[in-house]
């Protein structure tokens, strides 16, 4: 086994209490082992997000550049090919930590990525990552914020910005409240207060809301996709 495996295995095997909020919600699409079998498929992954997965993968990697340097986090795996993408960005001699608190999503992503690839994971918890204060240059959040409670958005969001180094920036994508005028507006609301029931308060307030205070909105910068369905954020740091 090299090295890298050697890695992954200590860190999968160190014990994580699942968040009661994951199990009690989410059981079904993250944690029971048919989950990943069956959502682990692009095309459906696509579907989910109504045909635009790349065009939301390609917006964020875009914000870190065709080659990443230095240390690079992710907080969460991620169904479809967003992890690969990100990982085929890493400049030489840069790396990327990928954390996510469940070791069947760690185990899923380590069979989706190339042996060569400078990635290492490790099984935290997003709300307490466990790393030293500004040890990153840049993280990154892909659909992450919409799964968690308030508090625990809150704690993830101070987390992933505590281990930024000043100067380095912190991507978020995830959903946003659509135009008026979007179909989805309206049809999409159902769907989401059942299966994704946090999803909604992003509907309801922007993320700023649960940024640490010391983040000032000059910091920020916002765009939004699909007629304003998705939304993503860019916090200097």
């Amino acid at each position: 086994m090299s090295h890298k495996g050697e890695q992954e295995t200590l860190e999968l095997s160190r014990p994580q209490a699942i968040p009661s909020y994951l199990q009690d919600t989410y059981w079904w699409a993250y944690v029971h082992p048919n989950a990943v079998s069956f959502f682990e498929r692009q095309w459906l992954v696509n579907l989910i997000l109504w045909g635009n997965f790349a065009r939301l993968r390609d917006a964020a990697l875009a914000e870190l550049g065709r080659e990443v340097p230095g240390r690079t986090l992710q907080v969460a795996c991620v169904y479809g090919n967003f992890s690969e993408h990100l990982a085929a960005r890493v400049a030489p001699g840069g790396s990327l930590d990928v954390v996510d608190v469940l070791p069947i999503q760690l185990r899923n992503l380590r069979e989706k990525l190339p042996a060569a690839a400078p990635v290492t994971l490790h099984q935290h918890d997003s709300t307490a990552l466990g790393f030293e204060d500004a040890s990153y240059d840049q993280a990154i959040l892909f659909f992450l914020l919409h799964e968690q409670p308030a508090a625990a958005r809150r704690q993830t969001l101070g987390e992933a910005l505590r281990v930024v180094k000043p100067g380095g920036k912190l991507v978020l994508v995830d959903y946003h409240l659509p135009r008026r005028l979007h179909p989805l507006r309206y049809l999409f609301r159902p769907v989401l207060r059942v299966l994704e029931p946090y999803a909604l308060d992003l509907w309801q307030h922007e993320i700023a809301q649960w940024l640490p205070e010391s983040i000032k909105p000059a910091q920020i910068r916002k765009e939004t996709y699909y007629g304003g369905l998705y939304q993503k954020l860019v916090i200097s740091v």
